[in-house]
């Protein structure tokens, strides 16, 4: 492949000005690379699957670890030893995802001061350390004190990786590699099952139950992942050693020069913060972020079947999962082979619509569980469209980094209303937590076609002003104002 990105360097016109200094491909990092080489699609694919070796396998491990403890402890003993009543199992959760969502933005802002390699490989290793300890834990008091540890450590990953994600891959292929990467959440929903289903076997092994085991074992395996991230993650494209400098130069161009023709500004400034709070698009993707999320944490935390027992509680949450995960892959490579994101959001939600409206009925135990499989997929299907979605359409490494935090991190305080929803004296039919559920999917739904509209409109504006600069009837701005408007500039189209 080095050869033929060495004669299609050759090739390459001497006359493109544009990209005549090293300047233009810094990305991550200051680098002296050569001009960016022509390449095939099918030496292009082949690249793009390098990368994808290189980097998806170790983050897919990573967020596995993450999502593995999430729902399955509850069954193994955990209530029943710590005394738990009333709702302060429901506290707990919550007490989670209160740190998760407040610092998952200052986690993005010290991404790259801190670099990848170093920052994504250390708070894994640290939430493993917390896990571990979770699972010695012997009050309540001191679960509620872990459990807000482990949502400040795990802050910084999905957001972190999302935008990560979107340093390395163009608009073209994002939600393929976040899907991807989210996939292994879903994974997780079903290898957390069957391991917890290994794990009660022993149960009562040095004086601790199931649960104590399901976070000590996870927690030492998510310390083991760690530390081989440290040894195999990668920082930017312009510093990863395992591409040839035509590589990097190529992987560069192709993102620098993904959004608009001018690139993206680089440098951080504070009115990136500003552009991202003022964003419109920001906090309009919120409320079509939480009517996936909501759902999907309900799912997450509280699938394990309670009418059944312990074994075939756990071994019936991993169907759903294997589902889903087919699904999420299907959603995610359409998606990116048409560039569009709403059509398979939307999907996802009437997948979701459907779901729950069918476990709010009073129907048997079989139409229920067909209706787990549809609120599953739809939640973890859809969730990769909508990160991606909102990646795609801001321009500008900082704003994009710190709209992106926002939006999960304000997303994600669905997650703690989830938790306090499913109440045990509401079983079996769960009226208000399925009942809110369907109106966090109401919300997307309306918010959803309201959002298209408007990137169409503003789309259809761009276009019509580009054909009058075309005319001479408008000035174009410069190059440096465009690449300042990001987003905004009139070249820029948001991807629908």
């Amino acid at each position: 492949m080095t050869g033929s990105l060495t004669s299609s360097v050759k090739n390459e016109k001497a006359s493109d000005k544009q990209l005549e200094t090293a300047s233009d491909y810094e990305f991550g990092g200051e680098s002296q690379l050569p001009r960016p080489p022509v390449l095939s699609e099918d030496n292009e694919r082949k690249l793009w699957r390098k990368i994808d070796l290189r980097l998806m396998p170790i983050l897919c491990v990573m967020y596995l670890m993450s999502f593995m403890d999430r729902g399955n402890a509850k069954l193994q003993g955990l209530t029943t030893q710590l005394n738990l009543t009333g709702n302060q199992y429901n506290i707990a959760l919550t007490m989670y995802f209160i740190p998760y969502c407040i610092f998952e933005c200052p986690a993005n802002l010290v991404l790259k001061k801190f670099r990848p390699s170093i920052w994504l490989p250390g708070i894994t290793v640290v939430w493993g350390v917390i896990m571990t300890l979770m699972g010695l834990v012997k009050t309540y008091p001191q679960l509620v004190g872990v459990r807000v540890c482990l949502g400040v450590a795990e802050a910084g990953l999905f957001p972190g990786v999302a935008y990560y994600l979107s340093l390395w891959y163009p608009r073209s292929a994002l939600q393929t590699r976040i899907g991807l990467f989210f996939g292994a959440a879903t994974l997780a929903g079903a290898f957390s099952g069957l391991f917890a289903f290994a794990i009660s076997f022993m149960s009562g092994t040095r004086g601790l139950l199931g649960w104590s085991w399901i976070f000590i074992l996870e927690g030492i395996i998510t310390v083991a992942v760690g530390l081989i991230a440290f040894i195999v993650l990668v920082d930017f494209p312009a510093t990863a050693k395992f591409l040839t400098p035509e590589e990097q130069a190529f992987v560069i161009w192709k993102k620098k020069y993904d959004n608009s023709s001018v690139g993206e500004e680089e440098k951080f400034e504070v009115k990136h913060i500003y552009q991202a709070f003022t964003d419109w698009q920001v906090w309009i993707h919120i409320l079509i972020y939480m009517s996936l999320i909501g759902p999907l944490y309900g799912i997450t935390l509280f699938l394990p079947f309670g009418e059944f027992s312990t074994p075939i509680s756990q071994l019936l949450t991993v169907p759903p999962y294997v589902f889903a995960t087919i699904v999420l892959g299907f959603f995610a490579y359409y998606s990116d082979k048409v560039m569009m994101r709403s059509p398979f959001i939307l999907a996802a939600q009437i997948m979701c619509l459907i779901g729950f409206s069918i476990n709010i009925a009073n129907v048997s135990h079989g139409a229920k569980y067909f209706g787990t499989f549809l609120i599953v997929a739809g939640s973890y299907s859809g969730f990769p469209g909508i990160v991606a979605w909102l990646s795609n359409n801001l321009s500008g490494q900082y704003k994009r980094g710190i709209g992106m935090a926002l939006h999960i991190g304000i997303g994600n305080f669905s997650g703690a209303i989830a938790s306090n929803i499913f109440r045990t004296q509401d079983k079996p039919r769960f009226i208000l937590g399925h009942g809110i559920e369907l109106m966090f999917v109401g919300i997307g739904l309306i918010f959803l076609p309201i959002t298209v509209f408007t990137y169409s409109r503003i789309n259809k504006k761009r276009a019509e002003f580009m054909n009058r600069v075309a005319e001479g009837l408008e000035k174009k701005p410069s190059p440096e104002e465009l690449r300042a408007l990001g987003d905004r500039a009139p070249d820029f189209r948001y991807i629908l």
